[in-house]
């Protein structure tokens, strides 16, 4: 576990010059993983409330299958291109499920892939050995709630893509999708808290410059949690 002062934040210069790139994955991170990292705390306490995590995991899983090559975004529409299974369960679970129903607008399977994903995500984390499920509460209310096995690897996301925003510094691809859905989930105030109004036009601009079909992904996605917070505010 990182031992540091308690006034110093996660995204401080002071933590984020001790930072190391996590060590307990024994697989690449994926996106949706990395998503649901940023959007929680080191106790595993969500900053977002539940339709928006869901509908920014969703966004996340569909460009995870993006990235391999399976789906693309097009007219409104997942398009399916490639459906040889991937390794991972999850995807090849949501690419099966897109095939079956190839007419689906991208907000339809956005809500159908949200209303199970972080349960989802959440499995294929524990079973990743990146978070353990902890029953919190009382006998006759308790809830599960997923912590982190170690500190580092999930304050690792979230660190990172602060100090490149706020260093204005060159994202990758994946980075560039990770900072659209902390945009379009409104994340952005949390993770870039106390940065400079730099870092947060260069977040637009990062995310503004994304392939046209993530594009698409993040207008629908945005779209959705517009909704969800509308509703969850009335």
């Amino acid at each position: 576990m990182v031992t540091r002062h308690p006034d110093v934040g996660r995204h401080d210069p002071r933590y984020l010059s001790s930072r190391r790139p996590p060590t307990a994955a024994a697989r690449p991170p994926l996106l949706a993983d990395e998503f649901f990292f940023v959007a929680h705390d080191d106790y595993g306490q969500r900053r977002l409330f539940g339709s928006a995590l869901g509908y920014g995991l969703a966004a996340a899983l569909l460009a995870e299958l993006h990235f391999t090559g399976r789906i693309t975004f097009a007219d409104g529409r997942v398009r399916v291109r490639d459906m040889h299974p991937p390794a991972d369960p999850l995807q090849h679970l949501i690419l099966d499920r897109l095939a079956a129903e190839p007419e689906c607008p991208t907000r339809t399977w956005l809500a159908y892939v949200a209303d199970t994903a972080y349960t989802q995500v959440a499995r294929r984390m524990c079973h990743a050995g990146l978070l353990a499920p902890q029953q919190v509460g009382r006998l006759w209310r308790q809830r599960t709630v997923y912590r982190p096995v170690d500190i580092n690897d999930a304050a690792w996301p979230g660190a990172r893509l602060s100090q490149r925003l706020r260093g204005r510094r060159t994202l990758g691809d994946s980075d560039r999708v990770l900072a659209g859905l902390v945009l379009h989930t409104q994340l952005d105030s949390s993770l870039l808290d106390g940065a400079p109004l730099s870092a947060r036009l260069y977040l637009r601009e990062v995310v503004d410059g994304v392939q046209p079909p993530v594009r698409e992904l993040f207008g629908d996605l945005a779209a959705a949690v517009g909704n969800a917070v509308l509703s969850h505010r009335t």
